[in-house]
């Protein structure tokens, strides 16, 4: 069973392993193994003080992957769901398994529906994100940032042209809303 200190039984046995699998086995003899002189293996000895770990406290309901008869003994609680992203994490652990891309493709695009949500949440503060400082790009002028680019075999050259457009859609959109509204209070004042 799964978080016990028991250890699970192999699903065949080491001759099936060995005919099927070319190498499997080979640290089998302790001949052959080099951690042996300081290995030692008590099969009663696991290092575990427990049956079962104890259980962390849940705050609010977690989301838990269906592949699991239960919540994780230990888990993360800095980022409680929230939001419609938080909705999106939600409904993709719920509805699908780890192993379909649906699941992780939900969790993704609840990821930049919380970054949306993140910067729409900054412009209703009196301290709105700051551009220049938290985008890098007062480093990419001072830390040679276009050099560490040129002639390089790096894997993001590809997306790079892009990272300016999405880090400065939702502010030149919210721009043109803002212009927008006070362009129309303003004609409403002057018709008044």
């Amino acid at each position: 069973m799964t978080y016990t200190p028991h250890k699970p039984k192999t699903a065949e046995s080491s001759e099936k392993l060995r005919a099927s699998i070319p190498g499997w086995g080979v640290d089998l003899d302790p001949a052959v193994r080099p951690s042996v002189p300081r290995e030692r293996f008590e099969p009663d000895l696991t290092g575990a003080h427990w049956e079962f770990p104890d259980r962390q406290p849940e705050k609010w309901p977690r989301e838990r992957s269906i592949e699991h008869q239960f919540l994780t003994p230990v888990f993360g609680t800095t980022c409680p769901p929230h939001g419609l992203s938080g909705v999106l994490r939600k409904y993709s652990y719920k509805k699908y398994s780890e192993g379909r891309a649906a699941h992780w493709l939900l969790l993704l695009a609840a990821d930049r529906v919380d970054t949306l949500e993140s910067t729409l949440k900054s412009f209703l503060t009196l301290h709105p994100d700051n551009l220049i400082t938290e985008t890098g790009i007062r480093s990419e002028l001072s830390h040679h940032g276009l050099s560490s680019r040129l002639h390089q075999k790096r894997a993001d050259l590809v997306h790079q042209p892009l990272d300016p457009i999405i880090i400065a859609a939702p502010w030149v959109i919210g721009g043109a809303i803002m212009f927008s509204l006070v362009k129309r209070l303003a004609r409403r004042g002057s018709a008044d």
